[in-house]
């Protein structure tokens, strides 16, 4: 399996020395992807929670479906260990670097409509080190929601090793499917979730697929089974005495507050595969907060995902800002249509810029607006890019995040905002 090229990058915490960035990837943007992942633990609990985890014996991953790739932002010794990958390796990395040609398509299939669903699951799967040998693994996955507001703020995976047992009568050998797709197909595939292995069903490629019998698959004993939940009750128990402790420290306060019903997982891995800069607003919440901003969106405006979350757009606009455009814009939304403005807007250093906006209303599979798309392209940068117009680049990303929407919402309504 050919990984692709990443950038390493440091940061403050020992445990995250180095940080892997996706490709194509300015290194101001990469410094801030791993600031990102970094916080994704130490916003939500103390800084004394990653020396707690490191200290833990068991092997498991943690994962955070709300940053673009949903990237792997804690791995333990023990799972290095047994892996032969380095945390240099694995930080910032989707966990589909773990599969190979055989690793059971239908398993993957269930871990992504586990993801989906945000329900935990327990099966044995087969994965690769580092040198390209396979092992059996029991991997018990499960979201950690946090208490106070219900989002899921990471994904959890233990892994524990299945021993081959000597004289044992398993299944019949399994015919699975080798050839995976390359990285780039699988970035422009479909909107599929990832697991705590973090493989969409369709990264093997059926064109190309050839038999390929895998070592007899394993059954996991009930000692394993139970060795992998009470290493996941463990872990989150932990996880929890270490949020309990930093909600005092910062008053509870949190971008996803009590008020605004966290986005489906999927969703959010779906809206992170869109490069361009966009954020997503819910109209059945008061004042209309924003519920998603991509990286895109955060790179342009320099603000943070903690600082727009929950915040109602008008945060962007100024003493020069047009009052006029603003009415134009609110009469649009209040008619469900959808509106092209060019407004001018200020960043968090207090500069400004001239946003070529365009606003849309996202329905959901019931044909009723669950959430408003606004796309932004900087004035000043307007111009065809990969031979799109800025028109046609902010249609195609509406476009984009309709298809999420409304197929996620058709299957999980949980998605859906519409009251």
């Amino acid at each position: 399996m050919v990984a692709p090229e990443l950038h390493p990058i440091s940061t403050v915490h020992p445990p995250f020395r180095r940080i892997n960035c996706p490709t194509n990837t300015t290194s101001t943007a990469c410094m801030d992807y791993g600031l990102r992942l970094t916080e994704s633990l130490t916003v939500d609990y103390s800084d004394a929670v990653l020396e707690a985890l490191d200290d833990l014996p068991d092997s498991f991953l943690l994962t955070d479906s709300s940053i673009s790739g949903h990237p792997v932002v804690f791995a333990s010794r023990a799972f290095l260990s047994m892996s032969g990958y380095s945390r240099a390796d694995v930080l910032g990395r989707n966990a589909r670097m773990f599969q190979g040609p055989a690793t059971d398509r239908r398993s993957v299939m269930e871990i992504r409509e586990a993801v989906r669903s945000e329900r935990k699951l327990q099966l044995p799967l087969l994965n690769y080190r580092k040198d390209g040998t396979p092992y059996w693994i029991l991997l018990h996955l499960c979201p950690v929601v946090r208490e106070s507001d219900g989002c899921v703020v990471h994904f959890l995976a233990v892994q524990v090793p299945i021993r081959k047992r000597r004289g044992s009568s398993g299944p019949a050998p399994v015919l699975l499917l080798g050839s995976c797709r390359d990285e780039v197909a699988r970035q422009h595939g479909g909107c599929g979730g990832h697991g705590s292995v973090l493989v969409e069903f369709d990264s093997f490629d059926d064109a190309d697929s050839r038999g390929l019998e895998a070592e007899e698959s394993r059954v996991a004993t009930d000692v394993e089974k139970q060795k992998a939940t009470n290493a996941a009750k463990t872990i989150l128990s932990i996880l929890t005495y270490y949020r309990k402790h930093t909600d005092r420290l910062i008053g509870g306060k949190r971008s996803c507050s009590a008020s605004i019903m966290p986005l489906n997982s999927s969703l959010n891995i779906c809206l992170g595969r869109i490069k361009q800069s966009f954020v997503l607003t819910d109209p059945h919440l008061p004042d209309m907060p924003i519920v998603y901003a991509s990286d895109a969106f955060l790179n342009m405006t320099g603000y943070s995902r903690n600082d727009v979350l929950g915040r109602n757009c008008r945060f962007l606009t100024g003493p020069g800002t047009d009052g006029e455009v603003l009415h134009q814009i609110k009469d649009s939304i209040r008619r469900e249509q959808p509106c092209t403005a060019c407004i001018l807007n200020y960043r968090k250093d207090g500069s400004s810029f001239w946003n070529c906006l365009h606003i849309s209303p996202v329905r959901n599979a019931t044909g009723k607006v669950a959430y408003y798309v606004g796309v932004q392209i900087d004035e000043s940068g307007k111009g065809e890019h990969h031979g799109l117009s800025p028109e046609m680049r902010q249609l195609s990303v509406v476009g984009s995040v309709k298809v999420a929407v409304r197929s996620l919402s058709a299957v999980a309504p949980s998605t859906s905002r519409s009251q």
